[in-house]
């Protein structure tokens, strides 16, 4: 039987965070956007106030993934838990790695209080969207994402 096995990164697993970043930037076709580096990390998550935390799932010992959130605050709707990245490595994939995160991370927003969930799916990868509707997720139309690199 496999063992799957979620933990929460560390500063030391903060090259294996970086590392599946870029494999998620490469899976996206945008390795070149990245330009955060492991100081921008070690600074950002385990600080003494974190930007962001993480989880990193295993199976059977082998690394097979890992998610990446932050809290936000909407005025319309209080705390809310930001899903900025949810990656399983190719080899990984068809495990229920991706389920076991995700719920994990939703256990996560009821435990810090969080009025709900967010983040975002490319409109090109089909095979997440049809995992995230399993969860009967709304997905919103009629917005932009708008952003601007300083």
């Amino acid at each position: 039987m496999d063992k799957i096995e979620i933990r929460r990164a560390t500063n030391e697993d903060i090259s294996l965070v970086r590392d599946l970043v870029m494999e998620l930037a490469i899976f996206e076709k945008a390795p070149e956007e990245v330009s955060s580096t492991i100081d921008d990390y070690l600074a950002g998550g385990f600080s003494d106030n974190p930007l962001f935390f993480a989880n990193l799932i295993y199976l059977n010992g082998e690394l097979g993934g890992f998610s990446l959130w932050y809290y936000r605050f909407s005025t319309w709707k209080g705390r809310r838990f930001y899903l900025e990245d949810l990656y399983i490595k190719e080899s990984f994939r068809g495990k229920g790695l991706g389920k076991r995160l995700i719920m994990e991370a939703i256990e996560e927003a009821k435990r810090t209080k969080c009025t709900g969930m967010m983040w975002q799916v490319l409109d090109w990868n089909q095979p997440a969207i049809d995992f995230y509707n399993t969860l009967g997720v709304k997905m919103d139309a009629g917005w932009l994402n708008v952003h601007l690199d300083l």
